[in-house]
């Protein structure tokens, strides 16, 4: 899909610099896989200290059982 962008040449000149990118299509690809992992990484962060474990669960006599 060929999508029109207005991106500051400074940016896009430094974040060619820190890369192995032949090109802008690349980069920009490679920047949205990297925005996408990272935002899914902090949906996990949000659920820290939300989940409810059960204290007398014993994982060790689960094993034994099968």
């Amino acid at each position: 899909m060929a999508t029109p962008l207005n991106i500051n040449e400074a940016l896009l000149q430094e974040a060619l610099a820190l890369d192995n990118q032949v090109s802008i299509d690349s980069l920009v690809e490679t920047a949205l896989r990297e925005y996408i992992q990272r935002r899914k990484r902090l949906k996990v962060l949000e659920l820290f200290g939300t989940i409810d474990y059960d204290e007398g669960y014993d994982y060790k006599h689960q094993r034994q059982q099968t």
